[in-house]
C-alpha cells in the first residue's frame, strides 16, 4: 500500500540478469538447471590519479563479466572488492590485501558455490597487480577442489581480434588512456575526464634504459621492467607509484587523449572473444557426454 512514502532518492540501480548480487534464491536454483558456470571478478580499490575512481578495477571488471552474462549464461559473482596494491598506498583512499587473505576469500567462495551445484569457475583479473594471485588461485581450485577453474587472460586470448590500433610510443599504463577509454564505456558517469592530469614518469636508470624494449614489447625487457617496476616502497626499488609519478598515472601520454570509440571497440572485443571461449568449452563438455 502506497502511504505517500519516497524511495531511497540515492538509488538508480536495475536488475542485471545473471548477476548474483540481484539475484533470489528460486533464480539461482533455475539457473543451474542450465549452467554450471562462474565468472568472478578480482580487482582492487586503489588510486587512479585525479580523473578516476579508487573503486575502477572493480567497477570495470564487475561491468564487463555482467556484458558476458547477457550474451551467455554465466554466473557473475563478485566477493571482494580489493585487491593487492601496496604500491599505491601514499594516496590517500588506497586499500591492499595480503595474497593469503585474497586466495582465501576467494577458496572460500567457490567451495561455498560448488556446494550448490557450481562446477565450473572463470577467474577475471582485472587488475595487474593480482596476476600471480589469480595464477595460483586457479591452480589450487583446480588441485584441492571438485570444480574446474580456467584464467580469463588465457582462456580468452585465441579469441581475440588483432588489434589494429596504432600502438603509443612512450609507457602508458596504469590510469592511462587505455584504461581511461575503457572506462569512459564502461561508467562514464564516474569518469572525470576533464581533471585528468599528464605526469612526467621519474624511473630508476637501469630500467629507464629497457623502456624502449617494454614499449615494443620485447619479452625480456618487458619481463625484467614489470618484475621492478610498480613495487612497495619497503621494497627499496623506488618504484612505488609516488616514486614514480606524483599524479598517479603511470603513462606518459595525457589521459584526456582517451575516446570513448577506442573503449568500446576494446571491450565488445573482450566480450565476443568470451563468448567463443564458453561456445567452445560448453561444446566440448556437451560432446563429452554424448560420446559417453
Amino acid at each position: 500500500m502506497n502511504n505517500g512514502a519516497q524511495v531511497n532518492p540515492l538509488w538508480n540501480d536495475k536488475k542485471v540478469k545473471n548477476y548474483l548480487p540481484h539475484m533470489t534464491v528460486p533464480e539461482v536454483d533455475e539457473f543451474l538447471t542450465m549452467s554450471d558456470l562462474v565468472i568472478i571478478p578480482i580487482g582492487a580499490l586503489e588510486q587512479h590519479s585525479s580523473h578516476l575512481p579508487i573503486g575502477t578495477d572493480f567497477i570495470n571488471g564487475v561491468e564487463i563479466c555482467k556484458l558476458i552474462a547477457q550474451e551467455r549464461d554465466i554466473l557473475v559473482a563478485p566477493v571482494l572488492m580489493a585487491g593487492q596494491s601496496p604500491y599505491h598506498m601514499a594516496f590517500s583512499g588506497s586499500i591492499t590485501l595480503s595474497a593469503e587473505t585474497i586466495i582465501k576469500v576467494h577458496m572460500e567462495t567457490v567451495e561455498s558455490l560448488i556446494q550448490h551445484g557450481f562446477k565450473r569457475f572463470v577467474f577475471m583479473n582485472s587488475h595487474g597487480g593480482n596476476r600471480a594471485i589469480t595464477t595460483f588461485l586457479v591452480d589450487q581450485i583446480n588441485q584441492k577442489t571438485a570444480g574446474v577453474s580456467v584464467d580469463f587472460g588465457v582462456a580468452i586470448a585465441p579469441y581475440l581480434k588483432s588489434d589494429n590500433n596504432e600502438k603509443p610510443k612512450v609507457l602508458d599504463r596504469h590510469a592511462g588512456t587505455g584504461e581511461t577509454s575503457d572506462s569512459l564505456y564502461l561508467m562514464p558517469d564516474l569518469v572525470q575526464l576533464e581533471k585528468a592530469i599528464a605526469t612526467k614518469l621519474t624511473h630508476p636508470k637501469h630500467l629507464e634504459n629497457m623502456l624502449p624494449g617494454v614499449i615494443n614489447n620485447e619479452p625480456t625487457a618487458k619481463l625484467l621492467f614489470l618484475s621492478e617496476a610498480l613495487k612497495a616502497e619497503e621494497t627499496g626499488k623506488n618504484t612505488s607509484t609516488i616514486e614514480m609519478t606524483k599524479t598517479g598515472v603511470w603513462g606518459e601520454l595525457d589521459p584526456k587523449e582517451a575516446t570513448l570509440e577506442r573503449g568500446a571497440t576494446n571491450i565488445k572485443n573482450t566480450v565476443q572473444a568470451t563468448v567463443k571461449f564458453i561456445d567452445k568449452w560448453n561444446g566440448l563438455i556437451a560432446n563429452s557426454r554424448v560420446n559417453n
